[in-house]
């Protein structure tokens, strides 16, 4: 690392797949159906990526894409967007994923996956190196680019060593059951993930396989027993629970004209990744917060992920800090660092 990287302090850093989202010309159409399509930035990690950078801090995305046109297309857009893509790798080896979605009349997404061995899934310790991620307050993972072992102890060894250097650690499942020919891996995964992070963000559909629970109320308390600080369960139009030193917490989400629901979790993520960079910045300093702070910040997250269903695409409507400025807590639009 040079010594200009070293001196470059970073908000969020992500680790995960990004993929080639295809989206149709209109809403409402079978993939068969439809005649035009157009490629955009995909992959829950990419889109966190592109969300925090716009709503003003600082993110880096760090993977695997193909040495492929579709893996310039990402890296290309992710600069665009402001995204640190220093320690993105391109192979050879294996292609950039791509996944074709299609939407119903009420906005609920399918996806066709083209991903058979595709470029995330190479993911390996040399992709996530400490010193790179320490430089963050937070480190963001998933777990859809985990199918090889090389790819498993990866993501383990980034969640332990940032965990052991105070950073924020987050991570949203964001689960494709479908990928996994043997799910109960991926529950094993969990199992081990899951408690070593700082920051857990659930959907409601996820809870029973991530955790065992049924309900989001005791998925919360489960994960708050097994260590993770801040568990979170979002529920759709109804905006998202959550659990602060023993006390459950529910926030709405505002009203939306849904068009496409694909990206409203990682809107939501964005938006909350934002607000924890610009008040704490150790996992330390996080569990000092208060109810309040993080019932307000948590409505804020809500409200950027609803400007995301309003919009066909996961990035398309991810908003800018001016769109949503006013919606911010007051602690920050006061400018707290």
């Amino acid at each position: 690392m040079s010594q200009q990287e070293a001196e470059t302090s970073l908000d969020v850093v992500c680790v995960g797949e990004a993929l080639v989202d295809f989206l149709p010309a209109e809403p409402g159409r079978r993939v068969r159906d439809v005649g035009a399509w157009s490629p955009c930035v995909g992959g829950s990690l990419a889109n966190v990526s592109v969300g925090v950078a716009r709503l003003g801090a600082r993110s880096a995305y760090v993977g695997v894409l193909g040495e492929d046109e579709f893996g310039h297309f990402l890296r290309e857009r992710l600069v665009a967007e402001g995204v640190d893509v220093s320690r993105v790798r391109q192979t050879a080896e294996a292609k950039t994923g791509l996944v074709f979605v299609s939407l119903d009349e009420r906005g609920e997404r399918s996806f066709s996956f083209y991903r058979t061995l595709s470029a995330e899934r190479l993911l390996s310790e040399r992709d996530v190196e400490p010193a790179f991620l320490g430089r963050s307050r937070v480190v963001h993972c998933g777990t859809n680019s985990l199918l090889l072992p090389e790819a498993r102890a990866a993501m383990l060894h980034t969640v332990e060593s940032s965990r052991a250097a105070d950073r924020i650690v987050s991570c949203d499942p964001n689960l494709r059951l479908h990928a996994w020919d043997e799910p109960e891996v991926l529950r094993a995964l969990l199992r081990r993930i899951l408690p070593r992070c700082t920051v857990v963000k659930l959907s409601e559909e996820e809870v029973a396989f991530a955790t065992g629970r049924e309900v989001p109320e005791d998925a919360l308390r489960h994960l708050a027993e097994a260590g993770v600080l801040l568990p979170l369960v979002t529920l759709g139009g109804a905006g998202a629970i959550f659990l602060w030193k023993g006390e459950l917490v529910r926030v709405p989400a505002p009203r939306a004209r849904v068009v496409d629901t694909t990206g409203a979790g990682d809107g939501f993520v964005a938006g909350l990744l934002y607000g924890l960079t610009r008040r704490y910045e150790s996992a330390t300093a996080l569990a000092g917060a208060s109810r309040e702070e993080l019932e307000a910040l948590a409505t804020f997250a809500c409200a950027v992920g609803s400007r995301v269903v309003e919009r066909i695409g996961a990035v398309t409507g991810l908003p800018r800090l001016p769109e949503v400025s006013a919606l911010l807590p007051s602690w920050l639009r006061a400018g707290t660092p």
